[in-house]
Parts: structure tokens; C-alpha cells; sequence
């Protein structure tokens, strides 16, 4: 008996030991760039565990996400799953062949059109690598409390928004929180100036080395200039999260910053009112486009061992509930059809989107290896627009020179 029930008792082990196995079989990376999106994709990736109670997605939030997808990228072991920012990185990974092949899959068809042709142009291939997930918008965030106890409104010109920054300033308050000691939120300002005042044509005109950012990016520079006489006593001070517990707590009358905030800013305070406005870049009020792209892409590895898994996991994610769950947390607009945003506090750009004055970000079409924020930033500390025009140009022949 005795040892009957050693063996029941080591062939429980090994039952164990094997059923272990097969669990970590399917457990599988989920990298994405989102620090702001962390809880948000527990709670999905929660909800699809329970419903495969066999498969164990790890989340990965990689804060140098870039970095670390180019240098996974030349060694061959890129995640199984992948949340990544619709840019230049997704086109270079598509060219690459690194990518899944989503091309025929039947949820292109449940996808507003628009964002997959956004991706179609970063690509530029004939496979479909990704899968939109959400949009975003470059906007400013205002404190709607603040503008009523001053009695300002939206300004829809360049000439209005600087009026509006001279009165607040002139009433000794702060008109913007600038967040520029991280540099990719200098970005912010520079795609909504860049995308409104260089059309639609620059990057194809500038690839065919038909122009220069000497010769059309003079404007862009400048008013990025006028923007710092706005914000702190020291612009490069404080950070993306500094910004958004700052303006939380009341300490500026506006953030340049996208709707993705949002949700970061009413966590460190539920009571703030907050409204949100294009950034007016042009005297033409009706030549001043919102700036929106695609700001999650689904995609996954091509060598994934667990391919299966992984699609499931997507098209699970691109389900209406589990898509409108996610933008209602992020404050986002969704790229699945029939899944609407209708957040209050978005009503101001809600007009944008109806009539489709929108267009996309500037830099996501630039060479991937450019680094175009840092540069922007040392910019924006030395206050040189011939150099930085300049290096601009340098920087953009020598990536595509590598390519």
C-alpha cells in the first residue's frame, strides 16, 4: 500500500510537471509603448485569460520601445505580440519582412479605411503587417475652470492663440505647461505646426530631394520658438508625467499634449475640467487640421511559434466590447467601425473628425532612424533655426543613405 502510494504520488508529480509544461508552452510576450495604457491591457489581457485559461500573456511595457524593437529586430526575437505607435518604426519592421502577414484576414473588413491606408503609406508594401487598434490626436489641453474665471474662449488662429497665452501671462498666471525635458513631447507642437504649414506633399517632394527642410521648415521652427516665451522659468525642467500631475493640480491654463493624457491627468485628479482644442497654427481658421493618426497597431511576430494564439488574442482585442473598453480608459478614438468615442470632454474636436479635417503625423513619415525629437529639442535649448534646419537635412540624407 505503502508504496502504491508512493507511485500515485510520483505520478501525480509527474502529471504536474508535464501539465506545467504544457502551460508554459503557450504563454506568450505582449510588448507595447504605452505607460499611460499599462492597466488598461491588464484588464483585457485578464478578460482573455479566463476565457483560454491555458494561455498566459505576459505584458512587456518597454519605455525605449524604438530602441529595444530595432535591436530585438537584428536578433531575430522579436515578441509574439506587439502594441505599437502607427510611425516610421512599423514601416521599416513591414519592409523588413519581420511582421505577420495579415493580408485576406477577415478583420480588415470590421477596420475604418482611413487608418489602414495610413499604415498602407508607412509600409509601402503589399502586405498588411498590422492591424489598427486606436487613434489618437495631437491636441491642447485647456482647463475649462480657468478660461471661465478669465472669460477667454478657444482660439481658432495663430494670432488668437498667442493673444490668449499674452492675456493669461499678463495676469500673472502660467499659459502653458511645457514638458520638454522629454524630449519625444516636443514632438507635440512640432507635428501639428510641420503637418498644417508643409501640406501633404512634403516627405515625397523631400525623398525625391526636390526640397529641404532649409527651404520650407523656416516657419515650423520659428513659431516653436514663440512657444517657449509661454511656459515655465525652465521649459526642459519637467517631464511628460511631471506635466500631467502639474496641470492636474491647476498650475497652467494649458498643455500641449494628445488625448491620450487625458486619462492620466483625471487619475491624479477626477475634478479637473478639461477641454480640448487643435492647436490653431494658421491666421486661416479653416486651414488648421486636427492631427490624427493610428496610435496603436496590432501586430505580431512572424515567427511567433505560437501564431494561433497570438491572432486569437488580436482578433479578441478588435471585438467591439473589448475595442470600446479600451478607448473609453485611454480617452482615444477607435479605428474599429461602429466603436464611437463620446467623451464630453472631447466635444471640441468632435467637428474635426465629422468633416474630416484631419491629417496625419509629419514625422511618421520621415526616415526611421532620424531621432527627429531629440534634435528638436537640442533645437528648442539652442535656439539656432539655420543650424537646426540645417542639420535636419544632414540627419535625413544620412539615414536614407542606409536604407
Amino acid at each position: 500500500m505503502k508504496k502504491l502510494t508512493m507511485m500515485m504520488a510520483l505520478g501525480l508529480t509527474v502529471a504536474g510537471m508535464m501539465a506545467q509544461d504544457v502551460y508554459a508552452a503557450t504563454k506568450l510576450e505582449f510588448a507595447q509603448n504605452k505607460r499611460e495604457a499599462v492597466a488598461s491591457f491588464d484588464a483585457l489581457i485578464l478578460k482573455f485569460e479566463k476565457q483560454n485559461p491555458d494561455v498566459d500573456i505576459e505584458q512587456n511595457f518597454l519605455p525605449e520601445f524604438n530602441t529595444v524593437m530595432q535591436a530585438r529586430m537584428m536578433k531575430g526575437n522579436l515578441p509574439d505580440i506587439i502594441a505599437m505607435g502607427g510611425d516610421s518604426l512599423y514601416g521599416e519592421m513591414s519592409r523588413a519582412g519581420v511582421l505577420a502577414d495579415f493580408t485576406g484576414d477577415p478583420a480588415l473588413d470590421t477596420l475604418q479605411p482611413a487608418y489602414l491606408q495610413m499604415l498602407a503609406k508607412l509600409a509601402k508594401t503589399e502586405t498588411v503587417n498590422g492591424l489598427p487598434f486606436s487613434a489618437n490626436a495631437n491636441t491642447v489641453l485647456y482647463n475649462k475652470k480657468k478660461f471661465a474665471e478669465l472669460g477667454v474662449q478657444i482660439p481658432t488662429t495663430w494670432d488668437e492663440f498667442i493673444a490668449l497665452c499674452e492675456k493669461i501671462k499678463a495676469a500673472g498666471q502660467t499659459p502653458l505647461y511645457l514638458t520638454f525635458a522629454d524630449a519625444w513631447t516636443t514632438m507635440v507642437p512640432f507635428n501639428s505646426m510641420a503637418s498644417n504649414l508643409q501640406g501633404d506633399d512634403f516627405t515625397e517632394k523631400r525623398t525625391a530631394n526636390e526640397t529641404t527642410f532649409a527651404e520650407r521648415y523656416r516657419p515650423v521652427a520659428e513659431k516653436m520658438l514663440q512657444l517657449l516665451n509661454y511656459g515655465l522659468a525652465d521649459n526642459f525642467s519637467a517631464d511628460y508625467n511631471q506635466g500631467n500631475a502639474a496641470f492636474a493640480k491647476g498650475e497652467a491654463f494649458m498643455l500641449i499634449q494628445g488625448i491620450w493624457a487625458i486619462s492620466s491627468i483625471k487619475q491624479a485628479n477626477p475634478e479637473v475640467e478639461i477641454g480640448v482644442f487643435a492647436l490653431p497654427v494658421t491666421n486661416d481658421a479653416a486651414q488648421n487640421r486636427l492631427i490624427s493618426g493610428v496610435d496603436t497597431v496590432l501586430t505580431m511576430s512572424a515567427d511567433t511559434k505560437n501564431a494561433e494564439i497570438a491572432k486569437k488574442f488580436i482578433a479578441f482585442m478588435l471585438q467591439p466590447e473589448n475595442a470600446q473598453q479600451y478607448i473609453n480608459d485611454q480617452k482615444l478614438y477607435s479605428a474599429v467601425k461602429g466603436v464611437f468615442q463620446e467623451d464630453p470632454q472631447l466635444a471640441d474636436i468632435k467637428g474635426y473628425f465629422e468633416s474630416g479635417q484631419i491629417t496625419s503625423f509629419a514625422d511618421h513619415y520621415y526616415p526611421a532612424g532620424m531621432q527627429v525629437a531629440n534634435l528638436v529639442q537640442e533645437f528648442l535649448i539652442n535656439k539656432d533655426v539655420d543650424a537646426f534646419l540645417k542639420k535636419l537635412d544632414e540627419e535625413w540624407d544620412k539615414v536614407a543613405a542606409r536604407m
